[in-house]
């Protein structure tokens, strides 16, 4: 018996194949979004997931002021979301965006301590305490420029020890006890469970920041993109943010 036959009809089946796995491949939808809205739009994306199954929504999350330079730079991206107006205004000027953003969510800082608050940290003042191991976001991101503004209006000077790149770089050093306490956002305290204690800072002195979101000219799939900013900003998409803590505006 002759081998060749069969392995022409095995090649022509794997071709086969593949070209039926082709034909129910799904869209890639790439999502850039501040890292403080991963627990939130990893929901979001789930549940677009489902409306839209031909879709497969990626997501990249990083500090806002990184996400602006990936997409100033020329990085793919289909809908990117910021942790405040100032790092998405960027990508507005340069045209980049195909409408002008809305604001979705809005968020506040908390003090954070690591679970059982070993170092006795009760508030804003202990950030000033040279003894002590604190924490911020670097000024170039939202977490960071809010958290040196409520320390401002509040007379404090921060003994900072460290700057992370974005919220969850500090959230992981305050979790693993490298740190004594830090700011974040509200949300963060209550993604991390019982990984972090957040303690409240005075309504006078707190402040929020609103989150904008929009769809980019660069869009390999414009349809999809625009509709992904749609469920953002529909009902399910905004009972999925308010379980995760952000205020809605």
């Amino acid at each position: 018996m002759s081998f060749r036959p069969l392995l022409v009809t095995l090649l022509a089946a794997a071709v086969a194949t593949a070209g039926c796995a082709g034909n129910t491949s799904r869209d890639v939808l790439l999502v850039s979004a501040a890292a403080s809205l991963t627990d939130a739009f990893n929901g979001i994306a789930l549940a677009f997931e489902a409306d839209h199954t031909g879709v497969d929504v990626q997501l990249n999350f990083a500090g806002s002021s990184s996400l602006r330079e990936q997409v100033l730079g020329g990085a793919p991206a289909d809908v990117v979301a910021t942790a405040n107006p100032d790092t998405m205004a960027p990508l507005v000027d340069a045209d980049l965006t195909t409408s002008d953003p809305l604001v979705f969510a809005r968020n506040r800082m908390a003090v954070a301590v690591p679970s059982g608050n070993l170092a006795g940290v009760s508030g804003l003042e202990d950030l000033a305490d040279p003894t002590l191991l604190i924490g911020l976001c670097d000024e170039a991101v939202p977490c960071g420029s809010l958290a040196r503004a409520i320390l401002l209006r509040a007379g404090i000077t921060a003994a900072i020890d460290t700057n992370e790149p974005d919220v969850r770089s500090l959230l992981t050093k305050l979790e693993a006890d490298e740190l004594d306490a830090g700011i974040v956002y509200i949300t963060d305290v209550i993604a991390t469970g019982d990984g972090i204690e957040g303690i409240a800072i005075a309504d006078a002195i707190n402040l929020a920041t609103d989150y904008p979101i929009a769809a980019l000219r660069s869009a390999s799939d414009p349809q999809a993109a625009e509709e992904f900013v749609d469920f953002v900003l529909s009902t399910r998409g905004r009972d999925i943010l308010a379980r995760h803590g952000f205020e809605l505006p």
